[in-house]
């Protein structure tokens, strides 16, 4: 494979074409079990919203350090929210050549979930000086949630189970986190991110034009540029896992070669954060996983718990400085 399919995952929203709907759930299908990433148009997030995040997502990155640093994660406490700078990150335990802002749902204080502390759970930090990323993001947030919602649909009905599964089974109360990272000119010898997976269902990443995603396909690593009106999704480990390895959470990195400042607005729509990790009834035909080690040496098919187990052992690891902080 040379390059990514392109999937318009339109017909999912009304399913009234059911031969439409038929196609686009065969092609789901056939990217979830080979690629673990596809492109998808027709999701519903317009080009107006995503230029005005664009805008102002650069405004943020120019101000001052200290300006940026007045929301650093460290004041977001268990909640998970904010800015960090450039080698904050870590990913397989290398310092990430990019600064970001991290997202998540917005929980009130009197949220009985917020009250006893529950690690990434709260209120997001924003910017004084750009009041008007809140509305952004959040609009932006809800956007692309839906299309996520929208596209488990389409993959419940891949695996032969009726198109609410997830929603009922999982995503009632999605764990919804969103990044929007800013990647400096780099040079030939300098990773934005390492290779890794992500944690937890699904990926929706929208790009700027100047690229730098590749995913490891068939032991190669191909480019995935962006495509204008794209999407790009892919898979995470608890699809992975409750597959039972017949969906795959393909390994991914970044190395911004333009140029140019790249921007990235990845948004991660992961399971409810107590439901419990473990096989769908309809694959225990499917080879037996358990016992696989991947890429990173981890047993992903003997993980055993909540989505909210594995998450923060995840987020541990990319942000030592606060595990500490977040896990206890």
């Amino acid at each position: 494979m040379t390059k990514l399919p392109v999937i318009d995952m339109s017909p999912l929203y009304s399913l009234s074409d059911e031969a439409a709907v038929a196609e686009v759930v065969k092609d789901i299908g056939t990217s979830c079990r080979t690629s673990g990433f596809f492109y998808v148009t027709g999701h519903g997030v317009s080009d107006e919203l995503l230029t005005d995040l664009e805008a102002v997502s650069r405004a943020f990155f120019k101000l001052p350090e200290k300006t940026k640093l007045q929301i650093d994660m460290k004041h977001g406490g268990p909640a998970w929210r904010g800015y960090f700078p450039v080698g904050g990150e870590l990913t397989s335990g290398r310092p990430d050549l990019k600064q970001g802002l991290y997202f998540g749902t917005e929980l009130a204080d009197d949220d009985p979930r917020v009250m006893a502390n529950l690690p990434l759970h709260g209120r997001n930090q924003w910017p004084k000086e750009l009041p008007e990323l809140e509305s952004l993001v959040l609009k932006y947030m809800a956007s692309t949630a839906q299309a996520a919602q929208v596209l488990l649909r389409g993959i419940a009905l891949s695996l032969g189970l009726d198109g609410n599964y997830f929603l009922n089974h999982y995503t009632q109360d999605p764990t919804v986190l969103f990044r929007i990272f800013h990647y400096p000119a780099g040079s030939a010898d300098s990773w934005g991110v390492g290779e890794h997976t992500d944690y937890g269902l699904l990926t929706l990443l929208a790009q700027d034009q100047y690229g730098g995603l590749q995913v490891k396909s068939e032991g190669e690593w191909i480019a995935a540029p962006p495509v204008a009106g794209a999407m790009i999704c892919n898979i995470g480990d608890m699809l992975d896992r409750l597959t039972g390895g017949w969906y795959r959470s393909t390994p991914h990195r970044v190395r911004n070669l333009s140029g140019h400042e790249r921007l990235s607005f990845p948004l991660f729509f992961d399971p409810d954060f107590d439901a419990q990790m473990q096989a769908l009834p309809n694959v225990a035909n499917q080879p037996n996983m358990k016992g696989v080690l991947r890429w990173d040496e981890a047993d992903l098919h003997g993980f055993v718990g909540s989505y909210g187990e594995y998450l923060l052992n995840k987020v541990g690891k990319v942000f030592p400085s606060l595990s500490k902080q977040v896990t206890n």
